[in-house]
């Protein structure tokens, strides 16, 4: 269905219609509710591209090659062996199709095996029922609640607090 591989600079493009979409960047990085113009996306992906301690990987289809969004880990600290996961999926035709769900599976795959970390956490929208269900399927489990934590289209909502742990992971077939 998907395969992760680094993002090119030339994958800019895709993020000046999906970050102008208010639908695609509801639940997203609260950054993207910030940029307006191409100029300011071109900074933002430049900047994503070079940051240290980040794994940015692009979610491609396996049959077209054709960018849909990206995922990866941020914060990847050495020391205390977490990162943090996320995903953002730009093409709203891949929605609710089980790409969340086979790409969080890969990149807590990579996270356990290839980078070696003991924990992956991530924050999620309580209203996000489908990344909630994406993340659940993948190991994760809810560690807590941080009230009122985002705030979009003018309403203020909480984020629960996900969490997977090396020692309650199961490596589930996944195709890296």
């Amino acid at each position: 269905m998907v395969k992760l591989a680094p993002l090119q600079p030339e994958h800019v493009a895709h993020f000046y219609t999906w970050v102008r979409d208010p639908e695609v960047i509801a639940y997203s990085l609260s950054a993207f509710q910030r940029l307006k113009t191409t100029e300011q996306i071109d900074q933002w992906f430049a900047a994503t591209l070079q940051q240290a301690n980040t794994l940015n990987l692009g979610i491609y289809l396996e049959e077209t090659n054709a960018l849909i969004g990206y995922a990866g880990l941020s914060g990847i600290s050495v020391t205390n062996q977490s990162g943090e996961y996320f995903i953002f999926i730009g093409e709203k035709a891949w929605w609710g199709q089980g790409v969340g769900t086979a790409v969080t599976k890969q990149i807590v795959h990579l996270a356990f095996t290839s980078h070696h970390l003991n924990r992956v956490m991530l924050t999620v929208s309580e209203s996000n029922t489908g990344g909630l269900k994406a993340y659940a399927k993948a190991g994760f489990v809810v560690e807590g609640r941080l009230r009122q934590a985002a705030f979009r289209q003018g309403v203020f909502h909480d984020k629960i607090v996900m969490a997977v742990l090396k020692a309650e992971w199961q490596p589930q077939g996944v195709a890296v």
